[in-house]
């Protein structure tokens, strides 16, 4: 924390992959301000945030002062609820005006993740791009920065002109921007302060984990293109240890080999390490021992404790060959591994497929993730099982071309740059990825189709409501492909589909993936059965630290054993996920 602590500027944004500790660090360095006398404001848009739980403070949308810390205020954007208003000032005008049916279109075209993020920017740059919101206070913190996909499309001209109320462009996200232009100036100002190198600093967090340091990566060219220039690596949670216990010894040879292989653009940056905290940051005490690095109060006997509590678990725990006996009945069928990135869902399908495929199933395993990972995942060929792979850059390419060609003649060179914009957002991938997706479902008529990526909710909704798919498909189903018309119909099948929800059993996983299955339920679809992967809870480890941070689990595994339907698997930490694999 000294590293920023020393040239800490008047605006600081946190950015990471989920559950790489971006709130509990965020809170670290507020304290730290605040108790050097500097009047803090810290903000969470996180909608999976856990504030409220790190400050032991029950926080809302306005500046609250948080208890055993003065000079410290907090507050909770909910960018779901954002979303929400924001989309009812933009549909409520066409309600009684518009059929029924086109008003549901236009709802469920501002549901997806454009929207969230571009709601959520607006809320926060009512805070620091209007200064008399933020003029007493000395540094104001940001537990979630906004992507850069939404600070680009802020900088386009032809974003504040009509061009989103007189143009269809096949994307799901301008039609937010309709809403942004009464507040221009504020958002101005407030990419105005984000890009200044004395007044803003970006902080990206990740753990010792290739996954999250790619991510903070990523986000440090896309944030630097947009002009935040001025940015900060913390590592979180790097775990060192010469102890016997096997556990032990293979994690922290994790993150030795981690730190150092950190991408290249990213090497050169101020750093921050920061020790692995195994109790988990929870009250102003336990933050102010982090800021202090003192070490983690551990007792030997709480191996024997953690086993205790795992034979609880185990026995409340559905029989992971009990779930595979009861997905095998129907000979055939889609499974899907759903749930947010890094939770190992490749290595959730594959364990499926191949235990499939041993019991003499044919089956198809199709992914997102590049083929060498399956192959090092699977190590070795297995008859009945056939592997393919879509390609979202490929899918995602060819969708946005087609649109492209579609508007080239009818578009001013502005409003084409405010297109081409658009089509590098969130949503489009999953809508580019959907036909090669309907095409892989249909397979499962014949056999097993496992898959470990699936649309959103949002994205299957949107199919299902706009004028390019569902009218097409209600009125014109001759000229649909087949695969394309049954594609919802199957997958609200619970015959037919089987959706494994993915999870580590820390917060973050836990709540998104919850939001994900409310989001699948609006569609139709309900979840099969959970897995909570890599946890150390089971992982059989000694280590007094380990076994620290696996009783912090139990909750987690407790919070979705009661938000379950009785279907749990659990799987171990292992240095490599593969090993889950049983060849």
């Amino acid at each position: 924390m000294l590293g920023i602590m020393e040239t800490t500027p008047r605006f600081v944004f946190f950015t990471g992959k989920g559950g790489v500790g971006k709130t509990s660090i965020s809170c670290m360095l507020a304290t730290a301000l605040a108790d050097q006398g500097k009047k803090v404001l810290l903000i969470s848009t996180d909608p999976a945030s856990n504030l409220d739980e790190v400050l032991e403070a029950e926080l809302g949308g306005t500046p609250s002062p948080v208890p055993g810390c003065d000079n410290l205020w907090a507050m909770n954007i909910d960018p779901v609820d954002a979303a929400e208003r924001y989309k009812e000032r933009i549909v409520g005008p066409y309600r009684g005006v518009l059929p029924d049916e086109s008003v549901a279109a236009i709802e469920e075209q501002l549901s997806g993740a454009c929207t969230v993020e571009i709601a959520a920017f607006n809320e926060f740059s009512g805070v620091i791009g209007d200064e008399k919101t933020v003029a007493e206070y000395d540094h104001v913190i940001l537990d979630t920065a906004p992507t850069g996909h939404t600070l680009r499309l802020l900088n386009l001209p032809a974003a504040w002109n009509d061009f989103v109320l007189s143009n269809t462009s096949g994307s799901s996200c301008l039609g937010p921007m309709s809403g942004l232009t009464e507040q221009r100036q504020i958002y101005e100002k407030a990419v105005s302060a984000l890009t200044d190198s004395q007044r803003t600093l970006l902080v990206l967090v990740a753990r010792a984990e290739p996954i999250t340091l790619e991510e903070a990566s990523r986000a440090a060219a896309e944030l630097g293109d947009t002009g935040i220039q001025n940015q900060h690596l913390i590592v979180n949670g790097v775990f060192e240890s010469d102890s016997d216990d096997p556990v032990a010894a293979a994690f922290a040879a994790q993150a030795k080999s981690a730190m150092a292989s950190i991408p290249k653009n990213i090497a050169h940056l101020p750093r921050t390490r920061i020790g692995f905290r195994p109790e988990g940051l929870t009250g102003i005490e336990s933050l102010r021992k982090a800021i202090r690095n003192e070490p983690s109060a551990t007792d030997p006997e709480l191996g024997e404790r953690l086993r205790g509590e795992v034979e609880k678990i185990d026995a409340s725990n559905g029989n992971w060959e009990k779930m595979i006996d009861q997905l095998e009945t129907a000979g055939k069928g889609l499974v899907m591994c759903m749930g947010k990135g890094g939770v190992g869902k490749t290595t959730m399908a594959v364990t499926i497929a191949v235990e499939l495929a041993r019991r003499g199933y044919p089956v198809h395993l199709s992914t997102t993730d590049p083929a060498a990972h399956i192959d090092q995942v699977l190590q070795e060929d297995l008859d009945g099982l056939e592997v393919s792979r879509i390609d979202p850059k490929a899918e995602t390419d060819k969708y946005v071309q087609s649109v492209i060609d579609q508007k080239k003649d009818h578009l001013s060179p502005e409003d084409m740059e405010l297109l081409k914009e658009e089509l590098r957002s969130p949503c489009i991938e999953e809508i580019a990825v959907f036909q090669a997706f309907a095409r892989a479902v249909d397979q499962g008529k014949d056999h097993f189709i496992v898959l470990d990526t699936a649309p959103t909710g949002h994205t299957l909704l949107l199919m299902d409501a706009t004028e390019a798919y569902h009218r097409e498909v209600e009125k014109n189903a001759e000229g649909v492909p087949a695969e394309v018309r049954d594609l919802l119909p199957r997958l609200r099948d619970p015959k037919f589909t089987k959706i494994f929800m993915v999870t580590l059993a820390q917060a973050t996983p836990v709540h998104e993936a919850r939001r994900l299955e409310e989001d699948l339920e609006r569609a139709g679809i309900r979840t099969y059965g959970w897995i909570i992967n890599q946890s150390f809870a089971v992982s059989g480890t000694n280590d007094p630290v380990l076994a620290t941070h696996g009783l912090n689990e139990v909750k987690y595994i407790r919070e979705v054993e009661s938000n379950g339907n009785g279907r749990l698997a659990i799987f171990p930490w292992m240095p490599d996920q593969g090993q889950n694999v049983r060849l």
